[in-house]
């Protein structure tokens, strides 16, 4: 028996996305951090786009915030017809415990993507965890 690649695999929950992020992460221990996204169609698999933003500050940027916003809208409309989930993680060294900075780095998104289907996972120390619940088409599920 062959296994399928993960962007065969639909992701149909919250739970799966939580083991989507920790096989893509595999291992998720960081020593600096960063930022990953990945795209998700309405049938709930992955788009094979992987993106790390390296040399991430601390506390969110504006001008690095605007240019996620364009990335996420360039991608939502050109490869998933305009309606897709977009899964962020956010990797950072230490313990898997949130910290404010971790907070901040949520409440700054917030704004950036409102209206869109969006998550947010924090991954450190060797941990996966959900920053922001999973969306509505993933808990309904």
């Amino acid at each position: 028996m062959t296994t399928p690649p993960l962007a065969d695999v639909p992701v149909r929950s919250a739970t799966d996305l939580t083991d989507r992020w920790l096989a893509v992460l595999d291992p998720p221990e960081f020593g600096a951090r960063s930022l990953w996204l990945t795209w998700f169609g309405a049938d709930g698999r992955q788009l094979p786009i992987v993106v790390p933003v390296d040399d991430l500050p601390q506390r969110p940027d504006p001008a690095l915030l605007a240019g996620l916003r364009e990335v996420h809208a360039g991608v939502l409309h050109d490869q998933l017809g305009g309606s897709g989930h977009l899964a962020l993680a956010l990797c950072r060294p230490g313990e898997p415990a949130v910290t404010a900075d971790d907070v901040a780095w949520a409440d700054a998104l917030r704004p950036v993507l409102d209206g869109d289907s969006w998550s947010l996972h924090l991954a450190a120390g060797g941990s996966v965890l959900p920053l922001v619940e999973a969306p509505s088409w993933l808990r309904g599920r």
